[in-house]
This record gives C-alpha cells, sequence and structure tokens, in this order.
C-alpha cells in the first residue's frame, strides 16, 4: 500500500455479514450493533498475512496503521469527551489495532458500509474506486474464504 494512501486513511466487531455487503448494498446499514470482524480479519490477512509485527514504511502491525490513522483515532477519542488514547506501540497489537479501526468505522462511516469501509482502508476517506479495486476484490475474496 502507497504511503499517500496510508497517509490519507482515515476510513477504517458483531452479527454476521451478509452475502450482500459484498456487492456493497449493506443489508446492516445503520444498524447500532454491527460484526466487522470477516472484513478486520480479511484485512489483516491482506495487509501482513497476520503478522503483528509487519512494517512497511510508515505502516505498522498486522492491520499496517499509519501514525496519521493513530493522531485521527485520538482526535475522534478527543472529539468524544474520552480519556482513552493510543500511541504509536498500539500499532503492534492486534486487539488496539482492531479498536482504532472500530473508531475509525463509527466516526467516518456511521451506515457500517462494508464496500466503503475496504476501500477507504487502502485509499482514504476519498478513495478512488479504479485505485481500490484490486485491493477491494482481495479483501472481498478473503472474506469469502473464511
Amino acid at each position: 500500500m502507497s504511503k499517500t494512501a496510508k497517509i490519507v486513511c482515515l476510513g477504517l466487531l458483531f452479527t454476521t455479514v451478509h452475502s450482500t455487503a459484498f456487492a456493497g448494498n449493506n443489508a446492516n446499514e445503520g444498524k447500532e450493533s454491527f460484526d466487522w470482524s470477516p472484513v478486520i480479519e480479511a484485512i489483516i490477512s491482506v495487509e501482513s498475512d497476520g503478522n503483528p509485527n509487519a512494517v512497511s514504511g510508515n505502516s505498522c502491525g498486522a492491520m499496517q496503521i499509519t501514525p496519521i490513522l493513530v493522531k485521527e483515532c485520538n482526535l475522534i477519542l478527543q472529539r468524544r469527551k474520552m480519556k482513552k488514547r493510543f500511541t504509536l506501540r498500539d500499532r503492534f497489537s492486534v486487539e488496539k489495532s482492531k479498536e482504532m479501526f472500530l473508531i475509525i468505522q463509527s466516526y467516518h462511516n456511521p451506515t457500517n458500509n462494508v464496500e466503503k469501509a475496504i476501500r477507504s482502508w487502502n485509499g482514504g476517506m476519498r478513495y478512488s474506486v479504479k485505485r481500490t479495486q484490486r485491493y477491494y476484490k482481495k479483501v472481498v475474496s478473503r472474506m469469502k474464504q473464511a
């Protein structure tokens, strides 16, 4: 994943994802409880093959999180008047990486659109469908394999 895509990446767990979500028609949009775990596990598989110590440029951990994403999570937590904050070291924790994904999704993707979550994790909130197509297909393929 390119450095620019990761820097812009602001788009980033618990019922079953319906097969219609794979086509971008998310049957669970807007529901409070949503199972992001199939998406997260597929992203982890694509990004690092499950290696929590993976490093590629500024991106680290199983989900290949950038310093900018950590900062965005902390800003969201601050806006929500929460005391919790993440550190750059937290990118190496799978559980904390998953928490950051959920915070990003709850803020930038409140309708729980699976396609938007996948594409924005790769290309940022202003992602290009064309430029994220290969990544999207990889993640969806891993979701179907699970």
